[in-house]
């Protein structure tokens, strides 16, 4: 079409070699014509060129709420293996730290092209940011913050946000003066920032009179939890509605059930099958989806489209925050 030689358009195209201004002016005017562009992948194919995206996170064994996740990070796989992505996962025990920085310390030292992390221990992801910033290794999180390394790229919820939509909910189905807990179970650092929106809320609303106790649950053993959560109600008798920050609003309920405590306002997150059950049964009044699976195939799309295709990676991409109700569960499932 341009009247040149393959060579010449080659040189052309990628911008190498010496072109005559004629010859250059001829083979651009073709190329805005049929509106050129390249093929990414074709491309990528013939330079036999593979990337590595290795993810760590939690074992999704030892937390349920891991297991869409990692069901993400598959379809991802799936969908991105046969165009030269190759991606690698590294589960940790989210209830041990040690575990985590000897995984950490595996998907670091084959030197991937960028790690994809769900951090949960604040101080040993720390250092692994830094040891990946000093090997430049780009580093990716979704589903938690770390809160000291904000220019960090993110993909989940904006967990804050997700607070002052639990107050909002909260604040409609319990009385003007009623107490609430705001319970942590075996907390991590993202759940502070639903606690801050959470409070953010209240505060700003001038008619709350609201006492709000913030609590801590740390015990893995169910008898253990359970004792933990009698004692805390016998200290404070008045509560009735609870905000949980994770998954195991279950827990509570299960607790709560133990003491003979009915009627309680409870409002959690995420899909597990015993949330489910107890939303239907009407022990908790709402779920807050986190979209676990959601999460973990946008994060590892977009680094495979960036690679592929040369997408830019957003700096944050926030979830929609999706309420879940009796009424609507059966959609999420």
């Amino acid at each position: 079409m341009a009247g040149v030689s393959k060579g010449t358009v080659d040189r052309v195209l990628h911008k190498r070699g010496k072109v005559s201004q004629k010859a250059f002016e001829k083979v651009d005017r073709v190329l805005k014509e049929i509106d050129y562009k390249p093929n990414p992948i074709a491309r990528n194919l013939k330079k036999n060129k593979t990337y590595s995206i290795h993810v760590l996170l939690p074992d999704p064994n030892k937390d349920p709420y891991w297991i869409p996740a990692n069901e993400g990070v598959l379809e991802a796989s799936n969908q991105f293996t046969p165009f030269g992505i190759i991606i690698r996962k590294y589960f940790y025990d989210p209830r041990n730290n040690s575990s985590f920085v000897e995984h950490s310390q595996e998907a670091i030292q084959s030197r991937p092209d960028v790690l994809l992390m769900a951090p949960i221990f604040e101080n040993e992801s720390q250092l692994v940011l830094k040891r990946c910033s000093e090997t430049k290794i780009p580093v990716v999180l979704f589903n938690n913050h770390i809160n000291c390394f904000k220019e960090q790229i993110f993909i989940g919820q904006d967990l804050k946000q997700s607070g002052r939509v639990a107050a909002s909910l909260m604040d409609r189905i319990i009385g003007r003066n009623d107490e609430i807990a705001i319970i942590h179970i075996n907390k991590e650092p993202h759940m502070q920032s639903k606690e801050n929106g959470f409070i953010e809320f209240f505060t700003e609303k001038k008619d709350s009179n609201h006492i709000m106790v913030s609590k801590e649950f740390n015990s893995a053993e169910k008898i253990h939890f359970n004792q933990e959560v009698s004692r805390f109600i016998k200290s404070n008798p008045k509560i009735n509605a609870f905000f949980v920050t994770n998954s195991k609003a279950f827990m509570l309920v299960e607790a709560l059930q133990n003491l003979q405590k009915k009627d309680s306002s409870i409002i959690g997150y995420d899909l597990l099958e015993p949330n489910i059950k107890y939303l239907k049964e009407g022990a908790i009044k709402f779920l807050i989806h986190q979209k676990p699976k959601r999460q973990a195939f946008l994060s590892v799309s977009y680094l495979a489209e960036h690679f592929l295709f040369g997408k830019a990676l957003p700096p944050q991409e926030f979830l929609p925050i999706d309420i879940i109700t009796t009424e609507n569960a059966q959609y999420y499932l």
